[in-house]
């Protein structure tokens, strides 16, 4: 079946190449029984593709059970797999079959497989390997045969290292690996999604769809979704019940967007609102103020290795050596923006060589930083520890800039 009819078939939307690749590794190994891991991250949509692989196989006229074992309880999950037979357990008054038992012939789906406690991956690993097991409270042996296909949010590698979970059940499981691509790399995907997503709860709700502005599918587009195609839909969803204006601008969308991810900018992020009153020109007076010590530490440091060599003795200056260090440097990656160290620095650095004084920064940013400390004060009514938590600092730093800067509080 062609990868477009399989999208139609199963409501996948989207034409990025990794999920193509998806896929289409999908469609190539329904026709076996190789067990399948299909990993990404929540909200990417991953419970499509085992119903894909079970549909395209010979086993589509069989039982297909999706099971999510991280929300089955430790204590029941054994026997909700395997089954258990009457009297094993308190509560058991009768004889029960297991996921296992029932879907012999088809496929089970292993939903979160990385939430399964050790003594369970142990049956699994069994399960997987010659197709039998034991319900709980019996010492009959029962075969099954059944196809797995299992997923996982967690970095099943890391848990390994954790040891929570088996190398051995991985590496089974991982016989044919599947990986669904985070929406954040999908961008050409975002817009599609929407809109469908918007007729369709047009449809629902008997109203005429959103439609987006330019600046709206540009700020819908460069947003992170860290809860991928889940969290598109229920935004899509509070907008087109909430809003009763069809045409959806930017400042309406970011109404419904976590601010906590749409800046990119580290600085911005805070574990309170303690930067939620402060204007534009406060943060960019933070920024300065956050960076004033770095740049000056990364100066200092540069200058030292500039002087001394390996055993600690003082070298001539090397001009070209500088150009080159900051040639080396001239591009450095923060998260998605690119902060270039041009080499307009290298005249500043030689200066330093000659004079480390230089190293220091001019009072125009000792004068932002009183402005920003007189401001944090004012905002805490003197309060210093509420006034140094506003400015990323200790109170400690906070008591010394004072005194330095001789602040009247």
């Amino acid at each position: 079946m062609d990868i477009q009819l399989i999208k139609q078939r199963f409501g996948i939307i989207g034409n990025a190449p990794e999920l193509n690749r998806a896929i289409d590794i999908a469609k190539q190994v329904a026709p076996t029984d190789l067990t399948v891991l299909i990993t990404g991250e929540s909200g990417t949509g991953k419970e499509a593709f085992p119903q894909i692989i079970h549909q395209l196989s010979a086993r589509k006229h069989g039982h297909y059970i999706a099971v999510n074992c991280g929300a089955i309880p430790e204590g029941t999950i054994d026997s909700e797999l395997f089954g258990h037979e009457k009297g094993s357990f308190t509560g058991a008054h009768e004889a029960r079959k297991g996921y296992f038992e029932a879907a012999d012939g088809g496929t089970i789906f292993l939903d979160e497989v990385a939430e399964l406690p050790l003594s369970t991956q142990v049956r699994l690993l069994r399960v997987l390997e010659t197709g039998e097991f034991f319900k709980v409270g019996s010492s009959k042996e029962i075969k099954t045969d059944v196809r797995v296909i299992a997923a996982s949010n967690v970095n099943i590698p890391v848990s390994i290292g954790k040891g929570k979970f088996r190398e051995d059940l991985y590496y089974r499981l991982n016989t044919v690996p599947i990986f669904m691509p985070p929406l954040r790399h999908r961008k050409d995907d975002i817009h599609l999604l929407f809109r469908k997503f918007a007729s369709d709860f047009a449809e629902k709700y008997r109203m005429p769809p959103l439609q987006l502005t330019s600046e709206a599918v540009e700020l819908l587009i460069n947003y992170r979704w860290d809860g991928n195609v889940r969290q598109l839909k229920n935004i899509t969803e509070q907008i087109s019940i909430i809003e009763e204006e069809r045409s959806i601008t930017a400042g309406t969308l970011l109404k419904y967007l976590p601010q906590s991810n749409v800046s990119k900018l580290p600085v911005l992020y805070s574990k309170d609102d303690s930067t939620k009153d402060m204007t534009e020109r406060d943060i960019l007076y933070k920024i300065l103020f956050d960076m004033r010590k770095d740049i000056s530490d990364l100066k200092r440091t540069v200058v030292e290795i500039l002087q001394h060599d390996d055993s600690g003795q003082v070298r001539e200056n090397n001009p070209q050596l500088v150009k080159k260090l900051f040639r080396d440097i001239s591009h450095i990656k923060d998260f998605d923006n690119d902060i270039e160290i041009h080499t307009d620095y290298v005249p500043v650095m030689e200066d330093a060589i000659q004079d480390p004084e230089v190293v220091e920064e001019s009072l125009s940013i000792q004068e932002k930083e009183m402005d920003l400390i007189n401001k944090a004060l004012e905002r805490h009514k003197g309060k210093r520890k509420a006034a140094a938590n506003d400015l990323g600092i200790s109170e400690r730093t906070l008591y010394r800039k004072i005194k330095e800067y001789n602040i009247n509080q």
